[in-house]
């Protein structure tokens, strides 16, 4: 059975730097009939786990750690048995939403995360936040860019913990190598390809934001 991606949108805040802000995410769900696993519990455990249905979740990847894509790690976590990973680097940031409770397991660039079939390759790609991840899934031709690749450009680097030099470096060298073709699943809003978003970098260079 060939595993599928499943997109789920929660809505809640995001909050940083004493500012906060309404937003929708997207939670992805990586899987087949029997097992999943779920990339950015954002805002609801409930909903989330009634996505799942009765799969064995096996891990709940965190692409960064601002509160709007980790917020219902823990309690998703507690229901299902799963581990969240997490790239050590946004401990800081994790640590300002669950200070009580560490992820389970590290992200390292190049680790290979199984999803029911799905090989997902772990790409470091910081800028957005210092251990932002995307996750690279040859065999369905998709990335999962959290908030690093937009249609439309980089993530946000005007906040703490970000850098927009840095954003555009992650997505120049790991990103847009990627084939033309690939789909791009962000954490919020509609998807794009690779190849669509490839012939805009000097823009957003230019733009400088």
């Amino acid at each position: 059975m060939a595993p599928r991606v499943e997109r789920l949108v929660t809505s809640g805040q995001f909050s940083l730097d004493g500012g906060t802000w309404d937003v929708d995410n997207n939670v992805w769900i990586v899987g087949d009939d029997h097992e999943a696993i779920v990339i950015d519990a954002a805002h609801d455990a409930d909903a989330i786990a009634e996505a799942v249905g009765d799969r064995r979740l096996t891990a709940i990847v965190c692409t960064h750690a601002h509160n709007d894509h980790i917020d219902a790690a823990p309690a998703l976590a507690e229901r299902t048995g799963a581990t969240i990973w997490l790239h050590q680097d946004d401990l800081p940031l994790w640590k300002q939403t669950h200070p009580d409770r560490d992820p389970d397991a590290w992200l390292q660039d190049g680790q290979v995360i199984e999803a029911a079939g799905a090989d997902l390759r772990v790409l470091h790609t910081p800028g957005h936040a210092p251990g932002a991840v995307c996750l690279y899934g040859p065999g369905l031709a998709t990335v999962f860019t959290g908030d690093t690749l937009f249609q439309g450009g980089p993530g946000a680097t005007g906040r703490s913990f970000s850098h927009f030099p840095t954003i555009i470096d992650s997505i120049r060298d790991r990103l847009l190598a990627l084939p033309p073709e690939t789909k791009v699943l962000t954490g919020h809003g509609d998807p794009t390809t690779v190849g669509a978003e490839a012939p805009h970098l000097q823009e957003w260079i230019a733009r400088g934001h």
